[in-house]
This record gives structure tokens, C-alpha cells and sequence, in this order.
């Protein structure tokens, strides 16, 4: 079965003759579009928007969808809505290590049902919480759920972080930098660092675009520098530098959006990106179900067969899970730079590192 490193030496031959379908580095399967937090700026899930959830798939065809994600490639993000809501969800993750043998199994989720769920963290290589801000209070009028939820998501960030050793893997908290958040954002680093928790960083977006309000604000540049000043001190910074240079200035870059396919709760395949299925029209959408093919080839066949090639340009989205693995695989020597420079890259994984 195919490697990370077979992917991504396969990818820089494509690229000297501009073939823009890549292979994938790491995909991502959201489980569920149920949500137990109602976050204000969340626009696809929450407790709101429940009763139009897709009903999850059985283990059985949730396997099947994992097995054709593993004919072509090596390391998996599992999502949601909320993940720790899917019903099978310590059987999927066995299946996912043991059996299909996945290099690295990573999880994104808003922490709140963590001590009920403890039983996930042996399977996974990474656990990324969401969190915006060092204040439970704050954070309370942010999730918008039940009373108490924010100080309950706080407490398992503390206690599952003290088990990164016991059970091997590496806790992330991923902030979204809104011009809400933009004044605690320090102190929420300096929380990671307390608690020996790397932590990330993406710009709200509103629509696929940077929320207006941080494009022209000199308070989120400021601190963009200073993200960057502290992660060259040693903070637990995870992220590249050209990703924060990119975060400053909305630099429009070269997307290769197949790098992280990404696959519905129903199966199906949202190609080329999710962005762009949002738009509909001819350039993407959902052009396959996982449960109706064999393997990865035979589902990006169908896509490129309905949809053609990804686009060339693309200049809408800033998020890291879309920029990160395009500039790693566009710039591979910054990239073994960061690597080798700073303990935060290689304790994150950051070649694969792709929130949201």
C-alpha cells in the first residue's frame, strides 16, 4: 500500500510536468455532522443544526470507507461534527490501526467528551482539541452550549495532556484567530506551553474568506509576528514559518487541494476541496460514494471524469489544512529546514499536520 514518502516523491514528478492531481498525503473522513457545541462561527455544524445531521454510517460500511481512504494513503484525520459522537467510534479506530495498519491516526475534536472516550487516545498518534481562548468564561459565550461545558473542556485539556506519555501521542489545541480572540491569543500560548501542548493557528473565515475585520488590522498582523518571534524562542508553535508569513500578508499561492481529499459522513468524496463544492457549478462537488468503489484510484477516476483537473489558481482559502500541505510538497527543503530546526515540527508530524 502506498507511503507517505511513495506520495509525496510521486506528487514532485507530477509537478515538473503540471499535473495538478496528486496523490494524497493524508486524508480526512468526517464520521458524523452532529455537534454537541454550538460555536459562533462554525458554518456547517452545532447543536442547532442537529435535526438536518446525515445519519452515520454502520461500522461495517464506515470500514469499507477506511479501507478505500488505505489503498492510497498512509495516514488518516478523522472529524466531524464531532467524532466522539459516532456510535462505533473505538471499533473504527481499532479496525483503522490494527487491521489497515493506518502509519498515523489523528483526531480532531472540541475535547468535551474526552473522559467518557478515554479509551481512543491508545489509537491515536495525534489529538487536536479546539480552544480560542485561555478564558473558560469567554470561551462559554464562544461555544454557545450547556452551562459549565467551557470550564469541562478546560479540565480534560489539562488531565488528557498529562497522558501524551502514557499512552504516545501528541495533543494540538487549534485556535481560530478571530478579531474576537485576537487580544488572548498570547495568554493561550503561554497556557500550551504551561501544559506541554503544541498549538496551531487559522484565520477565521467567513464564506471561504478571511474574515474581513483581519485583513485590515494592524493588531493581527502585530500578532502574527509575534507567533513567529515566539516559535523562533522555542514556543510550541506547530506550523511553518511560510504558513505565518502567508497568514500576514493573504498572499494568494498554489492549492493543491487532492493532497487532502476529504470524504462526507455519507461516503461520499467532496472533490477537488470542500470550498469549491460549496460553490457548485462545474468545477467540483461530490462525484462518488466511497461504499460504491473498490479502492482510491477507481474514486478519483470518477472525479476527474466528471470534474476534469483541480484548478490552476485559487486564491479563496487561508486555512492551514489547505495551505500547509500545498506549500510543504511546493517547497520541500524549507520544509525539512523547519523539521530539523524546530522540536515543535517534529513532535507535531508537520509535514501532515492539516486541522479543520
Amino acid at each position: 500500500m502506498p507511503s507517505f514518502a511513495a506520495n509525496y516523491l510521486r506528487n514532485a514528478a507530477r509537478l515538473l510536468r503540471r499535473d495538478l492531481v496528486l496523490a494524497p498525503l493524508v486524508a480526512t473522513y468526517y464520521l458524523t455532522t452532529r455537534c454537541n457545541l454550538n460555536c459562533v462561527y462554525c458554518e456547517d455544524f452545532g447543536l442547532s443544526r442537529n435535526d438536518q445531521a446525515l445519519p452515520p454510517l454502520s461500522l461495517d460500511q464506515a470500514r469499507h470507507v477506511l479501507k478505500v481512504l488505505r489503498s492510497g494513503v498512509d495516514r488518516l484525520i478523522l472529524t466531524g461534527g464531532e467524532p466522539l459522537l459516532f456510535p462505533d467510534i473505538i471499533q473504527l479506530l481499532e479496525f483503522a490501526s490494527r487491521t489497515l495498519k493506518f502509519a498515523e491516526l489523528t483526531m480532531l475534536s472540541n475535547g468535551l467528551l474526552l473522559k467518557e472516550r478515554e479509551q481512543i487516545l491508545p489509537y491515536l498518534n495525534r489529538l487536536v482539541i479546539s480552544l480560542d481562548s485561555p478564558d473558560p468564561e469567554f470561551w462559554q459565550g464562544i461555544i454557545r452550549s450547556a452551562p459549565g461545558s467551557a470550564q469541562k473542556i478546560f479540565e480534560n485539556i489539562q488531565w488528557v495532556s498529562q497522558l501524551q506519555s502514557k499512552h504516545n501521542f501528541t495533543l494540538i489545541v487549534n485556535c481560530v484567530i478571530s478579531p474576537q480572540t485576537l487580544a488572548g491569543v498570547p495568554a493561550l500560548l503561554d497556557f500550551c506551553t504551561k501544559h506541554n501542548i503544541l498549538i496551531s493557528f487559522s484565520p477565521q473565515s467567513i464564506l471561504n474568506w478571511p474574515a474581513y475585520d483581519l485583513l485590515v488590522s494592524q493588531q493581527y498582523r502585530d500578532l502574527l509576528a509575534e507567533i513567529l518571534h515566539r516559535k523562533r524562542q522555542g514556543a510550541p508553535v506547530l506550523g511553518s514559518n511560510a504558513y505565518y508569513a502567508l497568514l500576514q500578508s493573504f498572499t494568494p499561492y498554489a492549492c493543491y487541494p487532492t493532497l487532502v481529499p476529504r470524504v462526507w459522513p455519507d461516503g461520499s468524496l467532496i472533490y477537488p476541496c470542500r470550498p469549491i463544492e460549496r460553490e457548485g457549478g462545474s468545477r467540483g462537488g461530490r462525484p462518488v460514494n466511497l461504499l460504491n468503489v473498490e479502492t482510491w484510484n477507481d474514486a478519483l477516476q470518477s472525479a476527474q471524469s466528471v470534474y476534469g483537473a483541480p484548478p490552476e489558481t485559487c486564491s479563496s482559502c487561508f486555512q492551514q489544512c489547505f495551505a500547509e500541505p500545498s506549500l510543504m510538497q511546493k517547497y520541500p527543503f524549507q520544509y525539512l529546514g523547519e523539521w530539523l530546526r524546530y522540536p515543535s515540527s517534529r513532535r507535531g508530524h508537520l509535514a501532515t499536520f492539516a486541522p479543520g
